[in-house]
Parts: C-alpha cells; sequence; structure tokens
C-alpha cells in the first residue's frame, strides 16, 4: 500500500476486483481507460471554493427579494439544525441511487452506499456503465434538489432557516461539481464512449473504443 493510499474496506475490496475484470475485458475490446477523479479530502476542500460562486448568487438573489431582518431562525429551529442535515445527507446519497437506478439494467440492485470514515465522507456508487448525460444527471440532481430546491421553498416563503439549510446544501455537492467539471473539460474523440462510477474512488472511470485501426484502414487505397 502507498504511504498516502487508504484503506479499503472489505466491500471497496470486492468492488476493486470486480473491476479490475471489467477494466481487462474492456481493454480486450479496445477500449482505452481514464481516470478522472479526485482525492476524498481535495473534494472536500476543493467543494468549498468552487461553489462558493453559487453561494454569493443566491444570497444576494435572497436578501434582495427579503430585505436583511426578514425572517428569523428561532432557538428551537436551530437546535434541529445539525439531525436535520444528518438527514439530507443521507437523502443527498439516495438521490444518487435512485436517478442513477433508472438507467441501469439491474436498476438499484446495481447501487451501493457506503461511508469512507477517514474523511466522514458518505458516497453512493453504480457498477454499471452509463452515458455521459446520465452519469451528470445522476451527480448534479441531489445538488439541484436538495439545494436549489429548499433555497427557492425558503425564498418564496421568507423562511430563513430553509435558506441556510438550502445553501448548506449547495455547498455539500461541491463534490459533485468537481466532478462534472473534470467530465466536462475531458476531451472525449470517441463516440464509443462509456462511463463508470469509480468503485472506489471519487470520481468516474472513461472507457472510449480506440479509432486508431479504423482511421488506418480508411487511409488505405
Amino acid at each position: 500500500m502507498k504511504k498516502n493510499e487508504r484503506r479499503l474496506t472489505e466491500k471497496e475490496l470486492k468492488r476493486k476486483e470486480e473491476f479490475e475484470i471489467l477494466r481487462a475485458d474492456m481493454e480486450k475490446n479496445g477500449y482505452k481507460e481514464t481516470e478522472l477523479t479526485i482525492g476524498v479530502l481535495k473534494a472536500n476542500v476543493g467543494a468549498i471554493f468552487v461553489m462558493l460562486p453559487f453561494v454569493a448568487a443566491t444570497s444576494i438573489i435572497y436578501f434582495n427579494v427579503n430585505p436583511v431582518g426578514a425572517g428569523e431562525i428561532s432557538i428551537r429551529f436551530s437546535m434541529f439544525l445539525l439531525p436535520i442535515l444528518l438527514v439530507l445527507t443521507v437523502l443527498h446519497e439516495l438521490i444518487h441511487g435512485l436517478v442513477w437506478s433508472c438507467f441501469a439494467r439491474n436498476h438499484f440492485h446495481s447501487i451501493e452506499f457506503g461511508v469512507i470514515w477517514e474523511a466522514l465522507t458518505p458516497y453512493c456508487t453504480c457498477s454499471e456503465p452509463m452515458r455521459k448525460w446520465q452519469y451528470i444527471l445522476g451527480t448534479v440532481m441531489p445538488t439541484l434538489v436538495l439545494g436549489a430546491g429548499i433555497w427557492a421553498i425558503g425564498l418564496a416563503t421568507r423562511q430563513l432557516l430553509l435558506f441556510v439549510i438550502g445553501e448548506l446544501m449547495i455547498f455539500s455537492g461541491g463534490g459533485d461539481f468537481l466532478i462534472i467539471l473534470k467530465i466536462l473539460l475531458y476531451p472525449s474523440g470517441s463516440k464509443e464512449t462509456v462511463y463508470y462510477d469509480h468503485p472506489y474512488e471519487c470520481g468516474v472511470v472513461v472507457f472510449e473504443k480506440q479509432q486508431f485501426n479504423r482511421d488506418i484502414l480508411a487511409g488505405l487505397k
């Protein structure tokens, strides 16, 4: 094990073994592999910076519509903030799984949940391939529903507590947005491309059908 490599759980080791078999099969069938991953700690820190523009924009909108002092958070409600955030964190991962399961052949049987305890980071992973838009949709949906959705309700009802919860859930989607950014910036040149959620790291593995043999044959006369 490398010095900075974390120890994998039994479930993660099992997924790693299954993925090695898949990787060999994809390579045998002419696919090139590219990992678009990010370290857990780096994702948690980077999430703060990548989501700041979104949080700043939604804060400006909220306080323009609802002047400072509109709405309040009572002590009683603030006591429930942490339990609410814990429940929403679970829902965040569940939404990942629900969306991805819609595209998987085995549906929810292909979804697994867990926690990376070293970083106190829960996760959801799918063991089946997806198209680019399918993977991105499942990645962004929790932030749209629990972040933007709760924020919008707080905006409409002038509930400061819902505004705060919505902003915190937007922040919680930072790691997901970093992965989406990696995907969007990756220059995939193949039409035959599939996206596998990484079995034990934060990110995705891209498999692209190599085109060089076809291009060489096309150039021969």
